[in-house]
């Protein structure tokens, strides 16, 4: 698959650097990096967020990325905590993906989600501020979130108006046909891994039309299985994964409680090998 078919927007070669100098992240646990562990920083996590703003870096002397994205948080969490620290920052570049942790909650309405969305992407556009927005990935591919499949469809066409209204870049994770693949996902099923998070990257470096030497990556093969090796597997995952996740929801609370933005202030970031 060649990077034009891979997203729909249109690549168009830009030999001149690009004009970003101030790059500021905002989201959940997918800008956060969530399945992509960071081997220079224990503990932490890389992410498709911190392979941009290293590929970006490379051209710019002066240049600043900071990532105030929490795992778990919810749109009116991220709204109110997350955007006016942002702005705070004077970027000249945005990115928000927010949402997707409310669209796959039972009974949320994707509308209502959106009209949160919109108000917070107008506070940052209003800055001039370059702002990036993502929609969601086709969930069709793994069973757990196939039944989300139609909110999600509906949330992204929203998502698609409010940038038309806001001129904002649209970077199209619903057409990113290379991730609905769980080789590209965490031993979780819900968190890109490394390889997942570099398409990203990619993909969002495309919407941005900023040259790079970011290759594509493959996948080992899926391993053989028999029925009862799968099953057995599938019942660790549930034990392991979707039991915690499905009590927080319950307790009312988030796997970002108490967790902290991993980069709160702007700062130089180098570029990392992989």
């Amino acid at each position: 698959m060649s990077d034009q078919d891979s997203s729909r927007t249109p690549y168009i070669p830009n030999d001149q650097p690009h004009p970003w100098r101030r790059f500021v992240a905002v989201g959940d646990s997918f800008t956060e990096g969530i399945g992509d562990p960071d081997p220079a920083v224990p503990g932490s996590h890389r992410g498709w967020a911190d392979r941009v703003a290293e590929v970006l870096a490379q051209d710019v002397d002066d240049f600043a990325y900071a990532n105030l994205a929490v795992r778990g948080k919810l749109i009116a969490q991220i709204a109110s905590g997350q955007i006016e620290p942002a702005i705070a920052l004077s970027p000249d570049l945005v990115s928000i993906c927010a949402g997707g942790n409310d669209v796959i909650r039972p009974g949320t309405d994707p509308d209502e989600i959106a009209a949160q969305l919109e108000d917070a992407v107008a506070r940052l556009s209003s800055t001039g501020a370059a702002v990036v927005l993502f929609t969601g990935i086709d969930t069709g591919f793994t069973p757990v979130f196939r039944p989300f499949r139609g909110k999600v469809a509906i949330y992204n066409e929203n998502v698609r108006a409010i940038a038309d209204r806001h001129d904002c870049i649209i970077a199209d994770q619903w057409a990113l046909k290379s991730i609905q693949d769980m080789r590209f996902f965490d031993d979780d099923r819900l968190h890109l891994n490394a390889l997942g998070h570099h398409e990203v990257a990619r993909m969002v470096l495309r919407a941005l039309n900023v040259p790079n030497d970011l290759q594509a990556m493959q996948p080992e093969p899926l391993p053989t299985r028999t029925w009862r090796e799968a099953r057995a597997e599938d019942i660790g995952w549930a034990r392991e994964h979707l039991m915690p996740w499905v009590l927080r929801r319950l307790r009312h609370q988030s796997s970002g409680d108490h967790i902290a933005a991993k980069r709160p202030d702007a700062t130089p970031i180098q570029r990392a090998d992989g």
